[in-house]
């Protein structure tokens, strides 16, 4: 058998409606073979602390095999996974088409799949995944959601942290009483009818959960950037990508959500529009995990090959039609990280090469895991993990000594801002994401 393989990595088809993939027998036994060539191997030991937690289980068995783990054991290790895919994507020498197989994000999907069969979901944490139901209540809330939800307070914070799980000291993302949507249709920005790209590209900017209703700022930002670049853009919400219910290995409803969001999508894509997502985690679904989990429906299909994230599509411009005059530098430099989700999506870091359109600006590259993993770092248990895991990543953001920190996930991107508190003499933070940092450039 060969060391790894220069072939490219691909990915299976999920196979969640075979009554096989939640079988207790068969899953044990895979998750035996696939835990014991990871064991031989030892490579993603410091990705993530799934991995750690395994090679302890193995380690304390005493025969240095998996045959003394119980399976009862294994749960600890699924827990930790953030299925930021890092491993399959970055570490791993076995992914397919290797004759061994690993796919370990996956493989803890199925473990989750077949738990929640079991058992059902936990209430509090399918109640965390309703992004739109949330987004929806706390804007109409806004001041005293946002009160209520903020670091530090005293009489809510530990209400929450016994009540539904989420520790009191993590930040958690705001609410806004005026949806991106809602701004976008009420102010939308005059198209630059002098820029390069004119009349060459038309794109429809979906808004995603986040930057609708906790971030309008990182959509507006987009709005105005592809204005100046003369690409007229719609901005359109038709609901969440599912990536919170695929977390929870709610497999049918992110199923139902691919199939709805495509069937929307189908005329602005046949009308020869661009998708642009705002968020990696959500153009990482639209683009790779839709596909795997609804594999025979061509809108999906086409919807995957007609989604670009933002800084994808903003590099694709400067690549193509070129990048509209008008940039200023940025006084200090940036130190952007690249999120996992990003990453990910097989394109690059593209949020660095757009933030190099930038004239004399300094740009440091960050490809750490900011240890979040959406909800699962704000969770009562696993904040303490992801912040020891966000130290490496912040400390290299610490040292590149810039004025600006950007990362495009907005939530990694607030959970380094936090982690600079811990830093002797870095001061507090904001991170923004990059196409934030170009508007500013732009002086938008």
């Amino acid at each position: 058998m060969r060391e790894g393989s220069l072939e490219a990595p691909t990915r299976h088809v999920i196979d969640w409606k075979n009554p096989e993939y939640i079988d207790a027998d068969k899953l044990d036994a895979e998750m035996r073979r696939q835990f014991d060539v990871c064991h031989g191997c030892r490579r993603c030991f410091n990705l993530c602390d799934s991995f750690p937690r395994l090679f302890d289980l193995v380690d304390a068995a005493g025969d240095d095999e998996l045959h003394g783990v119980k399976s009862t054991d294994f749960k600890p290790v699924v827990d930790a996974c953030t299925l930021c895919d890092m491993c399959f994507m970055t570490k791993c020498p076995y992914v397919p088409p290797h004759a061994f197989n690993i796919d370990f994000p996956h493989l803890m999907l199925r473990y989750r799949a077949a738990e929640r069969a079991k058992d059902g979901a936990d209430f509090f944490d399918a109640q965390l995944a309703e992004t739109d139901r949330n987004g929806k209540l706390g804007g109409a809330v806004a001041s005293l959601a946002n009160w209520a939800t903020q670091r530090g307070n005293g009489l809510t914070r530990p209400v929450m942290e016994a009540v539904a799980g989420i520790d009191k000291n993590a930040a958690l993302p705001k609410f806004h009483s005026k949806t991106f949507v809602a701004r976008a249709k009420d102010s939308p920005p005059a198209v630059n009818r002098a820029a390069p790209a004119f009349g060459k590209r038309d794109a429809v900017i979906y808004a995603t959960c986040f930057a609708n209703y906790n971030n309008p700022a990182i959509g507006e930002a987009a709005l105005g950037v592809l204005a100046k670049n003369g690409v007229k853009a719609e901005v359109v919400y038709p609901g969440c990508c599912g990536m919170p219910q695929l977390e929870q290995a709610d497999l049918a409803r992110v199923a139902e959500k691919a199939k709805s969001t495509a069937q929307f999508f189908k005329p602005y894509i046949e009308a020869g529009k661009d998708i642009v997502a705002l968020v990696p985690s959500c153009a990482l679904m639209l683009k790779f995990e839709w596909p795997l989990i609804v594999p025979d429906d061509p809108d999906v299909k086409a919807l995957a090959r007609a989604t670009f994230d933002i800084t994808e599509y903003v590099v694709a411009i400067a690549d193509s039609e070129g990048i509209a005059p008008g940039l200023e530098p940025l006084a200090g430099g940036v130190a952007v990280h690249i999120p996992c989700h990003a990453r990910a999506q097989n394109m690059g870091a593209m949020g660095a090469e757009m933030l190099r359109l930038i004239p004399e600006t300094d740009v440091a590259v960050i490809e750490r895991c900011s240890g979040h993993g959406g909800s699962w770092g704000v969770k009562k248990g696993n904040f303490e993990v992801a912040t020891k895991f966000a130290k490496a990543t912040v400390r290299r953001a610490a040292d590149a000594n810039k004025t600006h920190l950007a990362s495009e996930c907005p939530l990694a991107g607030k959970h380094l801002a936090q982690g600079f508190e811990a830093v002797e003499g870095a001061g507090p933070r904001e991170a923004f994401h990059p196409i934030q940092l170009l508007a500013k450039a732009y002086g938008l």
